[in-house]
């Protein structure tokens, strides 16, 4: 796992061909990579909620109980998992109007390996201020992208001037998925699992 997270960070373009060599199945793909890198937001965000809190200017934090902030870890958790393959469905999805397309196993592939920054931006969570949260997560949407704009032409097949059109509408679908977790974000870590589901 750890290899992957290091090739992709330092030297994507020859990741995505060792990746794409090694013909992977998706079982293995979140055993190895996703179940584990999931965590790496849910944990922080757990540890800096309930130690630190959300930090809401002028000296005014949130700070949740444990059991609110395993609750909304939980949900989380599962969201970003099933992110993940929602996206590598989208990318399926756009792929298929191109001679030959990629399989929908090499697309939920893919997508997990493109998240790699996001889950790492997570890292930030362990001291959450709303607006450090968000510059990592825009810094790990971006280099998210970058991963996305080369893989397309080596990981999934596609040429590269017709790839910029996934790319573009992957993003895009990207950017709304992410603000969707981070509006759960916010919901969740901000004020609290129980009053969210009403368990109060």
């Amino acid at each position: 796992m750890l290899t992957h997270v290091w090739g992709l960070m330092a030297h994507p373009n020859r990741e995505w061909k060792q990746i794409q060599s090694e013909r992977e199945t998706i079982t293995h793909l979140y055993a190895h990579h996703v179940l584990g890198l999931a965590a790496i937001p849910v944990i922080c965000a757990f540890i800096g909620t309930t130690q630190v809190g959300w930090s809401l200017g002028e000296g005014h934090t949130i700070t949740l109980k444990l059991d609110d902030a395993f609750y909304a870890g939980i949900v989380f958790y599962l969201a970003i998992i099933a992110a993940v393959i929602f996206m590598g469905n989208v990318i399926h999805w756009m792929a298929k109007r191109y001679a030959t397309p990629p399989s929908k196993r090499r697309c939920v592939i893919f997508a997990g390996y493109v998240a790699t920054p996001m889950f790492l931006s997570g890292l930030v969570a362990l001291y959450p201020l709303i607006w450090l949260c968000l510059l990592a997560g825009t810094i790990g949407l971006c280099y998210s992208g970058y991963l996305l704009y080369l893989g397309i032409p080596n990981f999934l097949g596609i040429d590269r001037k017709e790839g910029f059109i996934v790319t573009g509408s992957t993003l895009a679908i990207g950017v709304l998925v992410l603000e969707v977790l981070l509006g759960a974000t916010v919901l969740l870590w901000g004020y609290g699992a129980r009053m969210l589901l009403g368990t109060y």
